[in-house]
């Protein structure tokens, strides 16, 4: 794929009604590089790495990543430090995961505006474009300490920030694994591996004596009429998230039938760290720990009738990769300091009508606990099957094909799909800082700015907007486009309590075990395998697995760290 430009959004990460015009700040003057000296000659990535900086000339620093709050735990984005000549100070950062290194920009002593990349754009492309020169009006200023050890920035037009001095310290990301086993994307504080090792788990098919499913993993997670297959699953989840040191309540509720009868529908199971902030302010991740039900108690293999029925046992890719993804990303935020509640919901009957995450957000959040706000929403379901796979579908299966008015994807190339809303206008981008973030997230954070492009249906047909855009595009491998219809548990959210989401996913329709009962983890790893074939990088199914699973959990990760700051509300209010 050839690199493409996003459209442009005219937004900023933090939304400011104001602008400032006029407003000059100086040039670097004598300053370089040397002036700052950092005791790190090379950073992990994905990791919080303490950083040693000491300045031999008084200086400025504009730290644009993740830091930590070393008083409050809290985690805030972005922060400038004043550095007297020959004074030094550490800053705990996180190091983003998928790139190759940081960088520092240095000014005079006391500087207040900033450069700043653009949303779709990485801090390497800004760097060799501008070479640290002032080039723009837009840029960050400065906003001094409020309740935090460190200042932080805001972005707005209309600053004219002056030029700047860049540090570069390069990062890397240690494999703990061979590269054709997922080693890539294998250390860090999270990272694919695990989430692979936790989608293993749960979709295992050795045979056992278990009397429930009979395999070593968890399936035949068929909600509803107090399955003991789903039961035994929905223990297992309680137990791993109560290990993290997280609350866990199960949510049990009930479903009516067609004759009026109340059944028992099993249960949604949500993990709560609470808060210290805004304990009541919370920020929910989710995903449905449901598989498809087999129709006419009836499970049968398209690779052996030659057709597609309905119903998984595994249900590997819809979606115990989900589960998994929101699993590890539990785990590894388990034990921070936040501001706002940090909520992780595996769903039930979502395969049914999304009614565990209805249930929960009609009547949980908004009858039961009506002090409540859901800030935001990540939802996670089927992704993994996604780029960087493609290039034709294994073992004689047919291959996906364009569909005009369903997910944009075609036999070679099968996008990560990262989905936003309420989207009701296709024409328009009605949730601007999302969409914003997501770009801003993804561009640099996760090294997808060759892969990344926006879907904007202006001028297009309601009916076949995204995939009509996403071919004008020249097919982007990751796209970020709000959508008008909903097949998942975001929905709930943002129709139940006008939540902002963002949601991750892969193939759909074009998977041809999706609903099957050949979705599990083996045949999800021919899918992904670019071995031989004649496009993209050649990997190994599972080498390319972990590199998606890596790429979605982060998102998600980096998407909380940012909102639990900068909570982003729904811009159609």
């Amino acid at each position: 794929m050839k690199e493409r430009s996003v459209v442009a959004l005219g937004i900023v990460l933090v939304l400011c009604t104001g602008s400032i015009s006029g407003c000059f700040s100086g040039d670097s003057g004598d300053l370089d590089a040397g002036d700052l000296v950092v005791g790190n000659d090379m950073v992990a990535s994905g990791s919080f790495h303490t950083l040693d900086l000491k300045a031999t000339s008084g200086l400025s620093v504009y730290v644009p990543y993740l830091v930590l709050d070393p008083t409050s735990g809290y985690v805030q984005n972005s922060t400038v430090v004043d550095i007297e000549k020959g004074d030094a100070l550490s800053l705990d950062v996180l190091i983003p995961p998928r790139t190759e290194g940081i960088y520092l920009l240095i000014a005079e002593f006391g500087r207040s505006h900033w450069p700043v990349r653009d949303l779709s754009e990485s801090w390497s492309s800004w760097y060799e474009r501008t070479q640290g020169r002032n080039l723009g009006d837009s840029g960050a200023i400065r906003v001094p300490l409020n309740g935090s050890m460190y200042d932080s920035v805001e972005t707005k037009p209309s600053v004219r920030p002056g030029n700047v001095a860049i540090k570069y310290i390069p990062a890397e990301r240690s494999p703990t694994v061979p590269i054709a086993e997922g080693g890539a994307h294998s250390s860090g504080m999270m990272n694919g591996k695990t989430v692979y090792d936790r989608l293993f788990e749960l979709s295992d098919p050795t045979d056992t004596l278990d009397p429930v499913d009979g395999k070593a993993g968890y399936f035949d997670r068929w909600a509803g009429q107090g399955n003991p297959a789903y039961e035994d699953a929905a223990l297992y989840i309680i137990g791993e998230l109560e290990s993290f040191g997280l609350e866990v309540i199960g949510h049990r509720y009930e479903y009516t039938d067609i004759t009026g009868a109340q059944n028992p529908e099993a249960y949604n199971i949500c993990a709560y760290k609470w808060g210290s902030f805004a304990p009541d302010e919370w920020m929910v991740f989710g995903a449905h720990f449901d598989v498809a039900p087999p129709v006419n108690a009836v499970l049968l293999d398209p690779h052996v009738v030659g057709f597609r029925s309905y119903g998984t046992r595994a249900g590997a890719y819809d979606n115990s990769a989900g589960t998994a993804m929101v699993m590890e990303a539990a785990s590894a935020l388990a034990d921070f300091e936040t501001r706002r509640t940090m909520v992780f919901c595996l769903w039930s009957g979502e395969e049914g009508g999304k009614r565990g995450s209805d249930y929960w957000t009609e009547y949980y959040v908004k009858e039961d606990n009506p002090e409540v706000t859901i800030m935001n929403y990540i939802n996670l379901d089927m992704a993994g099957v996604n780029w960087p796979g493609g290039g034709g579908a294994p073992h004689g299966d047919p291959d996906p094909q364009i569909d005009e008015d369903g997910y944009p994807k075609d036999s070679e190339v099968w996008p990560l799909r990262v989905y936003i809303g309420p989207g009701p206008n296709h024409d328009r981008i009605d949730q601007p800082e999302m969409v914003g973030l997501s770009n801003w997230i993804g561009s640099d954070a996760l090294g997808l700015e060759d892969q990344l492009g926006t879907l904007v249906g202006t001028n297009y047909s309601e009916d076949t907007w995204k995939t009509d855009v996403w071919l004008d595009m020249d097919r982007p491998e990751v796209i970020v486009y709000e959508d008008t219809t909903a097949r998942s548990d975001h929905a709930s959210f943002q129709d139940n309590l006008g939540t902002v989401t963002v949601g991750f996913g892969g193939l759909v329709d074009g998977y041809w075990c999706y609903h099957q009962v050949c979705d599990t983890l083996d045949e999800m790893e021919a899918w992904m395998d670019t071995t031989g074939k004649n496009y993209g990088e050649e990997n190994s199914g599972v080498s390319n697995i972990v590199n998606s699973l890596d790429m979605i959990t982060w998102w998600a990760i980096l998407t909380f760290f940012h909102c639990d700051e900068e909570p982003i509300y729904n811009a159609l209010n």
